[in-house]
């Protein structure tokens, strides 16, 4: 099929290179001259796992080009995916200017029938989105798909045939149905999220550990054992605009969800937790001055997106409480130096361990791979003291106290405090 993607974002790009890969003709575009120009050179702008190599590929065997016009796109594709962002208003709301925009100049530039998809974050009544992640896309445990017309649906099931040869199913249902199913789902995860992160406080002030009652609870096969690990919050481009978009979606249909507010509300609680326990540890006031080291700045491992990263919170806070900050993360660095904004708190280094030189305390926010079994006597030997704060739970606490850490995690007991 010949197919263009407008927006080479997180979500376009994805698309259009998981597209090419199955055989489709693919023309992505995007307003910006610079970042096509790369694109065409082979320079990813964003990280994803195998993306590179997918869009490399890809684009030397010709299956996926890129542009500025819209029109010529339009006029080449017999499907319109529109991935371009929809910022969050400060009222919840999804800021629809960009998806609309490129809607009409669809429409002025259609030379005959097209199927136009709203990949876009969006809220019901607007069109349909699907979250991206390579695994997610080409290994999808279903696809939901809304359309207006039993063609489109036809359409849309021969598109995305080579991503459920295993059979899992593509449903397909009216547009404003899929809209809610993917907004209730994220919600759902969030739910889960949240729910953990509350029991896990609990089990930190009774003297349990959430990781035993995890396992206790995720072994009930009516549970399972996906999304139920406790840290410091939920962040990146679809979980909270999701639930902020479905809160608001209630409210202007009349209808209070309470217990979405109180996901969100749970979420912007977790990411003030680790600087809760670091002004415990040091006493009031005594947090100016230190210096941390914080390990991962993406809101979850293998991507540089820092969208709503408990990474961002912390930092936020601990440099108004006059602390500095050394931070590394293996890909998010510079999305998050971008985000962020300059600081004369802040350095960036291009390794874990160099981001502890001269630190007072080592704190971790995401749980990439390469920070699971790190050498602890090199940690222990460059931070002024034995002490780390774990946001993500990723440390045995037998371990950690067996090797003279001061250790905080998150719902399970400190070791070595006193």
């Amino acid at each position: 099929m010949n197919i263009a993607v407008v927006g080479t974002g997180y979500v376009g790009l994805v698309a259009g290179a998981c597209f090419a890969e199955t055989g489709n003709d693919v023309i992505c575009v995007d307003v910006n001259e610079q970042k096509v120009n790369d694109l065409r050179s082979g320079k990813v702008p964003i990280f994803e796992p195998g993306l590179e190599d997918l869009v490399k590929s890809n684009t030397r065997a010709g299956r996926l080009t890129f542009t500025t016009s819209l029109k010529d796109a339009v006029h080449a594709s017999e499907i319109i995916f529109i991935a371009v962002g929809t910022p969050q208003d400060e009222d919840g709301s999804a800021d629809l200017t960009h998806v609309l925009n490129v809607a009409r100049g669809i429409g002025e530039s259609m030379n005959g029938p097209k199927i136009v998809v709203d990949k876009s974050t969006v809220p019901v009544g607007t069109a349909d989105r699907v979250r991206a992640a390579i695994d997610d896309f080409l290994r999808p445990d279903r696809v939901v798909v809304g359309v207006a017309s039993e063609n489109a649906g036809r359409v849309m099931r021969e598109l995305y045939a080579p991503f459920v040869r295993t059979n899992n199913p593509i449903l397909v249902m009216d547009v404003r149905s899929a809209e809610m199913t993917k907004y209730a789902a994220n919600a759902m995860l969030a739910l889960r999220v949240s729910f953990m992160n509350e029991i896990a406080n609990l089990c930190e002030a009774a003297g349990a550990d959430i990781n035993k009652v995890r396992i206790g609870i995720g072994t009930d096969s009516r549970i399972g054992m996906s999304f139920i690990f406790p840290g410091i919050g939920y962040g990146g481009s679809c979980f909270p605009k999701d639930v902020q978009a479905l809160i608001r979606t209630g409210k202007d249909h009349g209808v209070g969800l309470r217990i979405a507010q109180a996901v969100e509300d749970v979420n912007h609680t977790q990411k003030k937790l680790m600087v809760k326990k670091i002004v415990e540890h040091y006493g009031n006031g005594n947090v100016k001055g230190k210096t941390f080291a914080l390990w991962g700045l993406a809101f979850k491992p293998k991507t540089d997106d820092v969208r709503e990263a408990p990474a961002l919170s912390i930092c936020s806070e601990l440099v108004a409480l006059g602390a500095s900050i050394r931070a590394f993360d293996p890909e998010a660095n510079e999305t998050f130096r971008e985000k962020f904004g300059s600081h004369e708190a802040i350095s960036y280094v291009p390794n874990n361990y160099e981001a502890l030189d001269g630190a007072d305390a080592l704190v971790v926010c995401t749980e990439w791979n390469a920070f699971r079994q790190p050498n602890f006597a090199r940690i222990k030997d460059s931070l002024k003291e034995a002490v780390i704060f774990d946001g993500r739970n990723i440390y045995d606490l037998a371990d950690m106290k067996a090797r003279g850490f001061t250790y905080y995690s998150v719902g399970r007991p400190v070791v070595g405090r006193g």
